[in-house]
């Protein structure tokens, strides 16, 4: 039985891709500030947690995942790089430094942390290479890559930074990570689709491709949606987007909410229990659901990590 504690947990990747594994496994505590992913967790997992803080926790996981918010990272927000004074987002991933440091002797033996590709850029490098150190002087060994959806059967470019702590020396290799065929964009998208997801405001259909006008908006276009998406974001009614599906010769529509949770590895039943508790108003795009997804991991590409983790570094093969 693998014990799990969730922190930052979003709508609960890690758990279903454990699940998806068929490992047995036990969520010891989810962590996570939004109320509306807290609803969403609960709603799939059957679950009653509440919002909380990550502040002040004292757990005992045999392995700990957490996925600090990324705006302080990220390109598109204000790369503030996770400073510590600053009491920026990011800076809550040392929270997490808090925590294992306090479990002493019972400290997880591994440690997964996702967050974006910038987050190796020279801005933000210092506070990430403060994290590495700090999990260091804890005894983790390090190792850390960046992963891409697509080499894991997801049609969606999205590029993370994954860095998995092991403790007693032990390396974790990347390079031993079961990689999958890209699958079929349009194995992931609805074929009847609502008229409230064409694209029909000016201001989008100038960038639609074909159409962009040179230096509007520093030049920026949609991107058609052919053999893959780009990034899930969380919100689609903006340039630039996840991509834009081709109607016919003069019409394209957004990604549906259902079609970014599928390209996140979420499954109907997952998307289903999640409608029902923040339900789509008549004629217009439901925003919880496009901001819990492009929030999560790709439960394919942590299925690929846990189950090298599984099979090389915690020996419980015969507990599945």
């Amino acid at each position: 039985m693998i014990k799990i504690l969730e922190l930052f947990g979003g709508i609960g990747a890690p758990r279903k891709a454990l699940t998806n594994l068929g490992v047995k496994h036990k969520s010891i505590d989810y962590v996570e500030w939004n109320e509306k992913a807290v609803r969403t967790y609960n709603a799939m997992f059957d679950n009653r947690y509440k919002p909380e803080s990550v502040v002040g926790w004292d757990l005992k996981p045999d392995i700990l995942v957490h996925g600090s918010p990324c705006q302080d990272f990220s390109i598109a927000g204000k790369q503030y790089g996770g400073n510590v004074e600053d009491g920026t987002r990011s800076s809550l991933m040392f929270e997490t430094i808090k925590i294992i440091d306090n479990l002493g002797t019972l400290k997880p033996r591994v440690v997964i942390w996702e967050n974006v590709k910038n987050t190796l850029s020279k801005k933000m490098r210092e506070a990430f290479n403060h994290y590495l150190t700090d999990m260091e002087s804890l005894g983790y060994t390090n190792s850390f890559k960046v992963l891409d959806a697509r080499d894991f059967g997801i049609p969606q470019s999205r590029e993370r930074l994954f860095t998995v702590s092991l403790l007693d020396g032990e390396w974790f290799n990347f390079e031993l990570l079961e990689k999958k065929t890209m699958r079929d964009v349009k194995d992931f998208l609805e074929k009847d689709v609502d008229d409230k997801y064409t694209i029909t405001q000016p201001s989008m259909i100038s960038k639609l491709p074909g159409k962009s006008v040179p230096g509007t908006y520093g030049g920026r276009m949609l991107t058609e949606i052919k053999s893959h998406s780009l990034t899930i974001t969380t919100k689609q009614m903006r340039c630039p987007n996840s991509g834009v599906i081709r109607v016919n010769d003069d019409e394209f529509r957004y990604l549906t909410e259902r079609e970014c949770w599928r390209l996140m590895g979420f499954d109907d039943t997952d998307f289903e229990r999640a409608l029902k508790e923040h339900p789509s108003q008549k004629n217009k795009l439901n925003g919880t659901l496009y901001h819990q997804s492009g929030n999560s991991i790709v439960v394919d590409v942590l299925e690929a990590i846990f189950k090298s983790i599984i099979e090389y570094h915690l020996n419980i093969k015969g507990e599945r």
